[in-house]
């Protein structure tokens, strides 16, 4: 008899292998590789970083251009995205997929602790506040939606520049002028921020206690995309004065569970 849950239409059963699409695969794999790039590319680099064969990557190519995904500069003998591909991204960022497969986590992890979570993304050297939750009887915090802060202060922008390649970092953060001070603590130099984001890693979360907001203190842990790379964090913000040391371990516990929950809902994959 077929199953209601796992016999639904167009989805495999659970643990059934997926059929490989190999075209599909390349497609794919060719516009992250134009993504990637700051600019135009020529197709022998994209065939040889990519392995393909030349003949398949121009045919490929071929067909991205006429759907618009991709515009060929034959003057250059370049190629880059093109204005589907535009259309697709702002259609995710109106849909906002993140934020509303992250409310639910959210609102479970604050039933959970009694404390108002949030949710960001790294933007450039500040995290981007895209997710509230809060807990009721709870004050209203800075971290409110719509809100930026500098990374390097906040919980959620060091559990995400924690998974980040050192160059990445380095690029952020060349000199002192790029860390900007809020309450005359939190790190001022690189190799400092260095320090503090390998305390991360070996952790498994972030932490900061009155950096943000004097009197407050926030726990975060990262969430990993399709590729492991950090793709937003989620956050619980406290009293400082109202939990011990036992009960910050418990609230890092939850909120790695939490990230780790969105990291599925995603299709992302831990790192490592």
């Amino acid at each position: 008899m077929p199953d209601p849950v796992t016999d639904q239409p167009g989805q495999p059963r659970a643990g059934t292998p997926r059929p490989g699409v190999p075209a599909a695969r390349q497609v794919l794999a060719l516009l992250q590789a134009l993504a990637r790039q700051p600019g135009a590319v020529p197709a022998a680099a994209l065939a040889r970083d990519l392995g393909l064969p030349r003949s398949t990557t121009y045919s490929l190519l071929a067909e991205l251009v006429d759907a618009g995904f991709v515009v060929h500069l034959p003057e250059e003998r370049r190629y880059g995205l093109g204005v589907s591909a535009f259309e697709i991204g702002s259609a995710y960022s109106r849909q906002e997929p993140l934020a509303r497969l992250a409310r639910p986590v959210l609102a479970r992890l604050v039933d959970a602790v009694g404390h108002s979570a949030h949710l960001a993304v790294l933007h450039g050297r500040e995290v981007l506040y895209v997710v509230e939750q809060r807990a009721p009887g709870r004050p209203p915090l800075v971290t409110d939606v719509g809100v930026r802060l500098p990374a390097q202060l906040t919980a959620s922008g060091r559990a995400m520049l924690a998974g980040l390649p050192p160059a990445q970092v380095r690029a952020l953060f060349p000199d002192g002028t790029a860390f900007v001070d809020r309450h005359g603590s939190g790190p001022r130099r690189l190799s400092e921020l260095r320090r503090l984001l390998a305390d991360v890693r070996r952790a498994g979360h972030a932490g900061e206690d009155g950096e943000v907001t004097p009197g407050f203190a926030s726990v975060a842990a990262a969430v990993h995309d399709h590729a492991a790379r950090p793709a937003a964090a989620v956050a619980v913000t406290f009293p400082a004065g109202d939990v011990d040391e036992g009960g910050r371990v418990e609230l890092a516990r939850r909120v790695g569970r939490a990230a780790a929950e969105l990291t599925r809902r995603i299709n992302g994959h831990p790192p490592g």
